[in-house]
Parts: structure tokens; sequence; C-alpha cells
């Protein structure tokens, strides 16, 4: 890093923002991201983001680039599908080509980038289990990070102080320990638009927008209404603007797969961070 500078770009995906830089050849290690990401995702002391990108290759050669994701306090982020979008964009910039492959742990994810909209293919099968917590009926959807999902009326979302305490009731409660979870709140619209809020684990806040979030609430939703068989597309609404999952329902199975989260990656200005 020259002069002790980290170039980087700040980006968003309908209002879930993001710090990125290019890793290849800074090499910064997992432990030093870990410390650096609360400190440039910080909102009045650093860039301000609710995640840290590192784009990086793939020494195991199974994709073509890695995405190593860090949240606001230096966990690690099961699947960040807002972020992977940016990411995708992202390595648009740097040459890679608009359709290509890339790794989260240990988890191959495709990418196809057409301008500023980019469409990732989830490897997941999954299904939706519906489980008492406390007092509290949710929906549990595992998106390749944990997610649970409640039901509410529209008046409800509007309602942010209260979603915050009941979303933090249930990310801290010891049956999803010691991990955690995330937490989403959705009200119906019709029968494939809903729309939601997303208590996030690691930024412990509302956001503007969850992508893994929309696909474990789109995934609820249908599973609500019983719907049943076929190839769907939903329009999930969320605070930050419009985010589409599309997936594939086998009653047989109960299971979903071929599952697609689509939406906007926007790049929002460019910079040098002094460490």
């Amino acid at each position: 890093m020259d002069n002790n500078t980290l170039p980087f770009l700040k980006m968003q995906g309908a209002g879930n923002d993001f710090v990125l830089f290019d890793n290849r050849t800074l090499k910064i290690d997992d432990d030093e991201l870990s410390k650096i990401a609360p400190v440039l995702c910080d909102r009045k002391f650093g860039v301000g983001s609710d995640g840290l990108i590192a784009l990086c290759y793939d020494s195991s050669k199974k994709a073509d680039l890695v995405m190593v994701y860090k949240n606001p306090d230096g966990s690690d982020a099961g699947m960040c599908g807002n972020g992977a979008r940016c990411f995708a964009a992202y390595a648009v910039t740097l040459g890679s080509p608009t359709e290509f492959s890339f790794r989260v742990h240990d988890k191959i994810y495709k990418a196809s980038v057409d301008e500023n909209n980019v469409i990732i293919s989830f490897p997941l099968e999954t299904k939706v289990a519906e489980e008492k917590v406390g007092s509290e009926a949710v929906l549990n959807v595992y998106t390749n990070t944990e997610h649970v999902v409640c039901p509410v009326q529209q008046d409800q979302l509007e309602d942010e102080k209260q979603l915050i305490t009941d979303g933090r009731y249930l990310r801290y409660h010891n049956y999803y320990q010691p991990v955690g979870t995330n937490v989403n709140f959705i009200a119906g619209i019709n029968s494939d638009e809903l729309c939601l809020q997303t208590y996030e684990r690691g930024v412990e806040n509302l956001t503007l927008a969850c992508g893994t979030g929309a696909i474990a609430s789109a995934l609820a939703w249908h599973h609500l209404q019983q719907i049943g068989d076929g190839s769907f597309s939903y329009n999930v609404k969320v605070r930050g603007g419009m985010l589409k999952v599309h997936f594939d329902f086998d009653d047989t199975t109960g299971s979903y797969k071929n599952i697609k989260l689509e939406g906007p990656a926007t790049f929002v200005f460019e910079g040098q961070y002094y460490l």
C-alpha cells in the first residue's frame, strides 16, 4: 500500500452500501480485514458502509474470483446478496467478463452483469421451516446465511423502533445461538409482491436492503400462500428500492432451487483511505 493508503470504491445496491477494494495485489490477510472493517465501515470516523468487500484471486482455482465480506463489526457473513451484486459490477470494471463465477467461503456463485443490473445465481436448495421461538411464530429460511421471516401488517413496517426491538430479540435469542440470525419483517402486497424490512446481524440495525433476506422473504411469502409447484419471480420492495427474486419450487420435496437475486448495483464514489 503506497504511503499506507487503501484505494477503495463506495457502491450501493438498493441502498445497501459497501466499501470495496481490489485485494489481488494488496493481499491484506483475513485477520487484518477483520480489524480494518469496523474502521472503514464507521459512518463518523471512516468511509461508512454496511460492509467491507475485498476482491481476491481464487487460489483454489474453483472459481474466477473470491469475494471476502466483513460485517461492520469485523465478523464474517455467510453470504451478502446485495454485496455480491456490487462485487460483480466492480469486477467487470476491473476487466472481468460480464458472466463469471466467484467463491464465497466454500460455495460457488455465478454473476451476470448488464450495465448496473446484476443477477446472482445461488448454489442453493432450501426449505421453509415453521418454528415457534418463545411466543413468536417465525419461518426459518437458510439462504447460505441464517434468516428468519416474520409476517406483519403493512403499517407495522413503519414502526422501525418496534422492528429493531423485535429484531434484536430474535437475533440474540438462545434458540439461534451461537451464530444468531438475521430477522426479516414482511407484508404481502399481492401474490408475487411484498414489502420487507430487515434487521441485520453484524450491522445490528435495520438496513435499507438485504439481498439474502429478500430471497428468504420471497420464499416465505410463497410458502404462506401455498401456491405450489412452478417457476416464480417475486418483487421485493425494500426501503432502498426494488429487488427481484427468481426461484423454482418442487411440491413433492418441498424444496426451492434455481434461486437468483436480481437488482441494481450503483457506483457512488472512489477514494483513498489513510490507514
